[in-house]
């Protein structure tokens, strides 16, 4: 028998998640039957998306939702043997049964010197969300003004650089002049820090005096209403998050889109990357291909121990990461 440890939702958070919110369990694991594996988890996935998703999908006492990178350490399915590495939905926990439909194997050519890590990033769910959001949703065009936040993110930078592989002009923003400096180095056209212009609107027309082709959007809140009139005719807007209202105890409200969406003719979807998975394969070769022709880059905020889940997560959620935040076992 095995002893798994597990970070639970000890109570639903109000406000911004604390410390006090999660209780450490430990669960004895089942031998695996016909069909099913044993796994180990290697790195953890905390993202924004598990803040609401916990008020929405979660019940007090449950396990907390994510993604891992685990390895197979006993195994009764013939397409997991032992030693592989998959990727889970198997949440916070450090071992777990499950039957291998539930399981997706890391691409069987992951280069030796890129980090398994990865595939929780920039070659996993972020990068197929930046990938998604900018092909399927907004149609993205050569030459076209693409307009980001949360651009040192793990979903944000990798926006901006396929942008620029697609040859756009990209503009970013981000909370801390460390960021900035980040996305200068992946070759963002503009970038500005939010919290210190003096006006948000002025800096998204000084970045972009004509106006933005295409939006993706990962905060919602009041930027969201400072870009609207600055889309171009015809604009497209990827919504994929809104981290600036998750930690609310008070919805916000705000100004009125309307006049701005049919004036401008615009198009405004939100988008799971979900929808396309049927394409992530392919689309995983491609974001890999990227990466090691040196087109795209990915750095990773890694925190230690399974014991600093919590801390981990909430440190996401107040920006401490610059790129993936993931948790190393």
């Amino acid at each position: 028998m095995v002893v798994s440890l597990a970070w639970t939702l000890r109570q639903h958070f109000q406000g911004f998640p604390k410390p006090s919110d999660f209780q450490l369990k430990k669960e004895t694991l089942p031998e695996p039957e016909d069909g099913e594996v044993l796994l180990e988890a290697v790195f953890l996935s905390v993202d924004p998306y598990m803040r609401p998703y916990s008020r929405n999908m979660m019940k007090e006492g449950d396990v907390m939702i994510g993604e891992q990178v685990a390895k197979v350490i006993k195994s009764r399915h013939p397409s997991f043997p032992v030693g592989c590495h998959v990727t889970s939905k198997c949440g916070w926990r450090s071992h777990w049964v499950c039957a291998g439909a539930e399981l997706i194997p890391v691409l069987p050519d992951w280069p030796q010197d890129v980090s398994l890590s990865l595939a929780l990033g920039a070659i996993g769910m972020p990068g197929l969300t930046a990938l998604y959001g900018l092909e399927e949703v907004c149609g993205i065009k050569e030459g076209e003004t693409l307009l980001v936040n949360a651009a040192a993110g793990a979903v944000g930078s990798i926006v901006g650089q396929i942008g620029k592989i697609k040859g756009c002009t990209v503009v970013g923003c981000a909370g801390t002049d460390a960021k900035l400096a980040y996305l200068k180095e992946l070759g963002f056209d503009r970038a500005f820090n939010y919290k210190t212009v003096t006006s948000l609107e002025d800096a998204l027309k000084e970045a972009a005096p004509n106006g933005y082709d295409c939006y993706f959007e990962n905060v919602g809140g009041h930027f969201s209403s400072a870009v609207m009139p600055q889309m171009r005719e015809f604009g497209r807007i990827a919504v994929c998050g809104s981290i600036s209202m998750y930690n609310d105890t008070t919805p916000q409200t705000g100004p009125y889109v309307h006049s701005h969406m049919v004036f401008k003719q615009l198009k405004m979807e939100g988008f799971l990357c979900g929808r396309w998975k049927h394409k992530n394969q392919e689309s995983l070769r491609r974001l890999m291909s990227w990466l090691t022709e040196g087109k795209l880059k990915s750095c990773e905020h890694v925190t230690s121990g399974f014991d600093n889940m919590p801390a981990a997560f909430i440190g996401m959620l107040k920006g401490d990461n610059i790129g993936k935040a993931v948790v190393k076992v």
